[in-house]
């Protein structure tokens, strides 16, 4: 199936890198965040990715242009510019980058696919979060629900530690732990095409007009993800991120 990533925003909350990159670019473990994201569905076969891109979009196809390069050592030819891969990190994926405008939202940057998307159900996410989550129980429920569009709901983040307390005993203590309370978007989407026909343009946010009616029509359904989930929208987040990379004990890897 066709995977489609958003990639185009600011970023704005996580200044201290995407001055310079675009949010999906920032690392963690020497690999941008959109890789992370685009391996977790190329590990249950979908390798088929359609990237909407706007700001500084031309870094992030700078990447991919250059993405055996970056990632293998080579052999190169100076006098004929001819040069040999020797692959270190081998991927068959068909990567597919669309600029879609610099201050699009959300839902017109899904909008601006369409002829990429075609009539095929089709995934989407956001290019800024990881997760341990299952795509094929995903899709396996998508399929068994009939709807518009399935999202998978995420248990969020907590902002600081966590106590579960009876009659003043504390029976568990978290530092700041992913909360087991409270449902939010986690993007990792399944959608049928005519969901398109919800957005109206390049103003549209995905998450109000488009979303808010499908689920005033009875077409959207959660999936509940009860395992790891992060988005990186702080360095604080990026910084958690890498250090369960290189403690290996990352959920997602």
């Amino acid at each position: 199936m066709k995977v489609v990533i958003l990639a185009g925003g600011f970023g704005t909350r996580l200044g201290e890198y995407t001055q310079s990159i675009p949010k999906p670019m920032v690392s963690v473990g020497g690999k941008p965040i959109l890789w992370h994201i685009m391996n977790t569905y190329a590990k249950f076969g979908h390798k088929d990715f359609y990237i909407a891109l706007g700001y500084k979009s031309e870094i992030i196809k700078d990447y991919f242009l250059n993405y055996r390069a970056l990632n293998s050592n080579f052999t190169i030819d100076l006098a004929n510019g001819n040069m040999i891969a020797h692959q270190n990190d081998e991927v068959n994926w068909k990567v597919t980058l669309v600029d879609t405008g610099v201050n699009s939202m959300t839902g017109g940057r899904v909008k601006r696919l369409k002829d990429f998307i075609g009539k095929e159900t089709f995934f989407l996410t956001y290019g800024d979060g990881v997760s341990d989550i299952n795509i094929d129980s995903l899709l396996k429920f998508h399929k068994s629900n009939k709807k518009m569009v399935t999202v998978s709901a995420v248990h969020p983040g907590a902002r600081f530690g966590e106590l579960d307390i009876e009659n003043n005993s504390v029976i568990s203590f978290k530092e700041k732990p992913q909360t087991s309370k409270g449902w939010i978007n986690g993007g990792f989407f399944v959608v049928e095409p005519n969901f398109l026909n919800l957005i109206d343009g390049d103003h549209s946010i995905l998450e109000r007009e488009p979303l808010e009616q499908a689920a005033n029509i009875g077409e959207l359904v959660s999936y509940m993800h009860n395992g790891f989930w992060q988005c990186m929208d702080t360095k604080r987040d990026r910084d958690s991120l890498e250090q369960l990379w290189k403690s290996n004990s990352a959920p997602w890897k």
